[in-house]
């Protein structure tokens, strides 16, 4: 499956998507979020090839829930986070960065070196 059709799935409440754990289950799927965040990066690196100007306003709205939404949803103190403090801090700035990458079409990221996964 193509980044595009799993940022489809991953915002459209696909009962595995790493939202939807989030929001039925009130649990940080690391791996679901792990799927998520490269599918994320996929897309931005092939929008930014392509020099892509229209963005779906579906797209659109999936990487500001991802990146304004789930923050305050995730940092409320019932919810459970297993992992380091540094984790989520790392997972929140690299949806803001994908944010960022997605909207201007540049990458926050030095080119030619790889982001590592979180």
């Amino acid at each position: 499956m193509d980044d595009l059709a799993v940022l489809r799935q991953e915002f459209s409440e696909y009962e595995d998507a790493f939202l939807s754990i989030v929001i039925r289950d009130h649990r940080w799927d690391k791996k679901a979020f792990s799927q998520l965040e490269r599918a994320m990066r996929g897309v931005c690196e092939a929008f930014e090839e392509r020099g892509q100007q229209d963005l779906p306003r579906w797209l659109v709205e999936g990487f500001w829930i991802c990146a304004d939404w789930l923050p305050g949803q995730t940092e409320h103190p019932g919810f459970p986070r297993p992992e380091p403090e540094t984790y989520y801090k790392a997972a929140v700035a690299r949806l803001l960065d994908l944010q960022y990458w997605l909207v201007t079409g540049e990458s926050p990221y030095t080119p030619g070196s790889p982001v590592a996964d979180l």
